[in-house]
């Protein structure tokens, strides 16, 4: 018998001061059973990092054809394509065909370095596409912080990112490679 999501709820409350966005979002996340904390955790900061009120986490993991979060304007055109990991160069294609922004959030250490090493020079022509990097440290800290039930402060400012849930903490700095 095949395993099921396990749910988690977050009240999400971020406070991005180099946006000028501060809201509160009740999210309701299905953690695949081969997903890790730690992805779990970068969705999460995905959707604090471009928070908007039409910004929706997808089915993710369970289908090839959408990304993990995406914002869908009124009329259904796809504004932001954001997705997690090391896609491949086919996927990377893809995606920036079909949104008018795309966004790769990018972790794993020297994985992450050698795939952008990788897939650099096929990406050049796609200047809506932007990758960021996030520390393998940071992220396996910030995988430290998950319970089923959170209440999650994000706070970004200058490109610095603090995670907080109840009293632990985690900081994140994001690099924009491209």
């Amino acid at each position: 018998m095949a395993q099921k999501a396990t749910i988690y709820k977050v009240d999400l409350s971020v406070s991005d001061m180099d946006r000028h966005y501060y809201e509160s979002h009740k999210l309701t996340i299905a953690k695949h059973p081969s997903e890790t904390d730690e992805r779990m955790m970068l969705r999460i900061l995905a959707f604090a990092l471009n928070a908007h009120e039409q910004l929706e986490m997808t089915k993710g993991l369970s289908t090839d054809d959408e990304p993990d979060i995406w914002h869908k304007s009124l009329s259904g055109e796809l504004e932001l394509w954001i997705t997690l990991g090391l896609p491949t160069e086919k996927i990377v294609r893809q995606s920036c065909g079909k949104a008018k922004k795309v966004i790769v959030y990018t972790y794993g250490g020297n994985t992450a370095d050698m795939w952008w090493d990788k897939i650099k020079n096929s990406t050049t022509r796609f200047d809506h596409l932007s990758v960021v990097n996030l520390a393998e440290a940071e992220t396996r800290a910030l995988a430290d912080l998950v319970s089923r039930s959170m209440q999650m402060q994000v706070n970004i400012q200058e490109g610095e990112v603090m995670v907080s849930v109840g009293d632990a903490i985690a900081y994140v700095t994001p690099i924009t490679v491209k």
